[in-house]
């Protein structure tokens, strides 16, 4: 494995390690201001945000209101070449109306001088659905 895939799987590691515990601080700290995040798929959540800010307001704004506090993302596995890594993970969560919420997700993240300036998340789109709602049209994404 060539140094910048080791580099890129050892930030990973680290992040999802926060991850697995609740804690998201890395992983915000380390998206790029112009960070591209693609919810792959046909259905209400797909689309493309651009932007740290966006990202964080739209996306994942969105989803801290549909989820309870203490969630967590746990990596099944990581792995890296080159500028990529993928990052097969389980989500250990609870919806706000009780529903379980422990999503399988398939992450593939681009990485350039330690940022992650691309992601596109693969996972059970009806479960998202089923649990979380339909995204709202209304969201800039």
């Amino acid at each position: 494995m060539d140094a910048a895939a080791d580099n890129n799987r050892q930030l990973m590691q680290a992040i999802f390690a926060g991850l697995a515990k609740g804690d998201n601080r890395l992983f915000v700290e380390s998206l790029a201001d112009d960070v591209v995040m693609r919810v792959t798929g046909q259905y209400s959540w797909s689309r493309t945000f651009h932007g740290k800010a966006s990202l964080l307001r739209d996306l994942y704004g969105h989803f801290r209101q549909r989820v309870q506090p203490g969630g967590r993302v746990i990596a099944q596995s990581i792995v890296a070449a080159g500028d990529m890594v993928a990052v097969e993970a389980r989500g250990d969560m609870v919806s706000t109306t009780g529903q379980r919420y422990d999503n399988d997700y398939c992450l593939v993240f681009r990485l350039a001088q330690g940022k992650i300036v691309e992601m596109r998340e693969y996972c059970d789109s009806v479960l998202t659905e089923s649990a979380l709602g339909k995204f709202p049209a209304s969201a800039e994404g």
